[in-house]
């Protein structure tokens, strides 16, 4: 941490200042639990620590954007909502510090993708003896976004369904709120161009990534997924015409080989949609608002985050 020499000529350990942003209401309120071991865990590592609780939507972004300056650290506790926040926040100022990441959400899919612990306290630790990493942030209509825009199917179940439900079930509740409506699914026509490639069709649903979990399920965003190259990993469902391309999308999808022509999957830095009508988006989980025409730009490497050591090989 450093040492400075007082006027006394004795060395003084000089302390940096972290700003503790924590959501008390995601995932089963755990942090409510563990929050005095987290603190003991900075305060260890001679942080001094600033703590503030979330009250509303937007406050973690507010407070990122207004004070982040003032601190060598910032870390945030929630779901990758909070997240989110805080990386928008941050994307606001031109001088930006590290941010650590304490998972307390239902799926926590960015967290899965960083390899940072589901364990509160693991976490924590990682935060204060782990190593930056510059992760890529996509840009949605000069909006950011930390891992994921989508529409269509099961798009809207995140922001609608009920945050008890959340708590008690974790993922399955997106997965049983959305099965309660792939009988009236409805699709989408866009015309879409990324990669000097302009592809027209009908789709029932589709995302911009990056990560390797997607609603708590691994491998579903392709393969060779890297958080800092700089591209998304994009799929986008065609509408099945019958029950048989239906069953060859799902099989495809629980089986993470997308080999199928009802599936596209390519990777890009930039691409945009153009649609006659409004359409739904999801920002990690958020409601992104309805749109016609929408841009979607990847930062590379636009924030640092503390994620876990490498394993040093033997």
């Amino acid at each position: 941490m450093g040492a400075a020499l007082s006027k006394r000529g004795k060395n003084v350990k000089v302390s940096k200042k972290v700003l503790f942003i924590y959501n008390p209401h995601a995932g089963r309120a755990m942090i409510k639990q563990t929050l005095a071991d987290i603190l003991d865990v900075f305060a260890q590592a001679h942080y001094e620590v600033t703590v503030f609780p979330t009250q509303k939507p937007k406050d973690a972004t507010k407070k990122t954007a207004e004070d982040a300056p003032e601190y060598d650290l910032l870390v945030c506790s929630g779901g990758d909502g909070t997240l989110d926040e805080v990386v928008t926040g941050m994307m606001k100022r031109k001088h930006k510090i590290p941010i650590g990441y304490i998972p307390a959400g239902s799926t926590n899919d960015f967290a899965k993708s960083l390899g940072i612990q589901a364990n509160m306290l693991q976490a924590a630790k990682t935060v204060v003896k782990g190593e930056a990493f510059q992760t890529d942030i996509g840009c949605f209509q000069n909006d950011p976004f930390v891992y994921i825009a989508a529409f269509g199917l099961f798009t809207d179940v995140s922001y609608e369904t009920d945050q008890q439900m959340k708590n008690i079930l974790g993922h399955m509740a997106y997965i049983l709120e959305g099965a309660k409506r792939v009988g009236s699914y409805p699709s989408y026509r866009f015309r879409i161009r990324a990669n000097n490639m302009l592809i027209e069709d009908e789709f029932l649903y589709g995302m911009i990534t990056n990560s390797v979990s997607v609603g708590g399920f691994q491998n579903i965003t392709g393969s060779n997924v890297l958080l800092d190259d700089g591209v998304f990993e994009v799929t986008l469902i065609k509408k099945p015409a019958n029950v048989i391309e239906l069953n060859e999308i799902m099989v495809a999808l629980v089986s993470g080989r997308i080999d199928t022509h009802m599936i596209y999957c390519f990777k890009t830095g930039r691409i945009e949609f153009e649609s006659d009508t409004p359409v739904a988006w999801t920002l990690d989980g958020e409601y992104g608002g309805d749109h016609t025409k929408v841009t979607v730009v990847n930062n590379r490497q636009a924030v640092t985050i503390m994620v876990p050591q490498k394993k040093k090989e033997s």
